[in-house]
């Protein structure tokens, strides 16, 4: 099996060695990953012409190691262009983690990690992010390296039937022994208030603006919608367990597709 990995942190970071540890067991692996971390960029793509660096790090153990100065999906986009290894060989299935922060909820919507994995669907290839829900860069991940390759080996059985499905994991900050299991989920409801706060009043030190610019930063309180259910990801997340979310990059909503039609709206 040819196994592309990628992550929205950076090719440093912690998260992503040890999805590369916990993945060799499963065939050939590569690693292209962004040069800098490109957290909240989605499916967002390198355009406007510019130069996109590439450059081959290490092969450690038989582990190709790249980056690319450029978002997740497009360094899916490279790796599906020119192969995992720029050798023409086009991954069976493309893992982006693990991420260090929760993608579940709506947070889905703005993640670079799960963006990677949808461009692989797009290309027909199996998507699969990976999450661990804490900001800590120098996270505990052996809980994901032990429960992560049993819940792989089970998604790549029994592939998804239909076009454009891909898969959101997420694991509690907890260690192994004290998660409370596995729980297929559904993407919860919510959304973010008080986003933009002065850059002095949340980073501190000064910062680099242009005469009358004022400088702010996105951070923000996440408000729960109260017509969630226990089903929601992120409430089974709080709650300790693993997560599996289904996503699909098909966005028509078939049923109001149905109601529009009923109303007379097409001449």
């Amino acid at each position: 099996m040819n196994i592309l990995i990628t992550n929205d942190d950076g090719y440093m970071s912690k998260g992503l060695r040890s999805l590369v540890s916990c993945m060799r067991q499963f065939g050939n692996i590569s690693v292209i990953a962004p040069k800098k971390p490109q957290s909240g960029q989605s499916m967002a793509v390198s355009l406007g012409f510019r130069q996109i660096a590439y450059k081959e790090i290490e092969s450690i153990d038989g582990v190709s190691w790249a980056y690319l100065d450029a978002t997740p999906a497009s360094c899916v986009k490279f790796g599906i262009n020119f192969g995992m290894n720029r050798d023409g060989v086009r991954p069976d299935v493309v893992i982006s983690g693990i991420n260090h922060g929760s993608n579940a909820c709506t947070a889905a919507c703005y993640s670079g990690t799960l963006g990677a994995v949808q461009e692989a669907t797009l290309n027909g290839i199996p998507g699969i992010g990976v999450s661990l829900d804490t900001y800590n860069p120098d996270a505990d991940f052996t809980a994901v390296e032990a429960i992560f390759p049993e819940m792989f080996r089970k998604l790549m059985a029994s592939p998804a039937p239909d076009y454009g499905v891909f898969y959101n994991i997420n694991f509690p900050e907890l260690p192994a022994a004290h998660i409370k299991g596995i729980r297929v989920g559904h993407m919860g409801r919510g959304h973010w208030e008080r986003e933009f706060r002065p850059w002095d009043a949340v980073r501190g030190g000064e910062a680099q603006a242009e005469p009358g610019e004022e400088v702010f930063v996105m951070v923000g309180d996440f408000t729960d919608e109260p017509e969630n259910d226990g089903l929601s990801d992120h409430r089974l997340l709080a709650g300790g367990y693993i997560t599996l979310t289904a996503h699909n990059i098909m966005t028509t909503d078939n049923s109001e597709t149905l109601r529009l039609r009923s109303i007379g709206i097409e001449k």
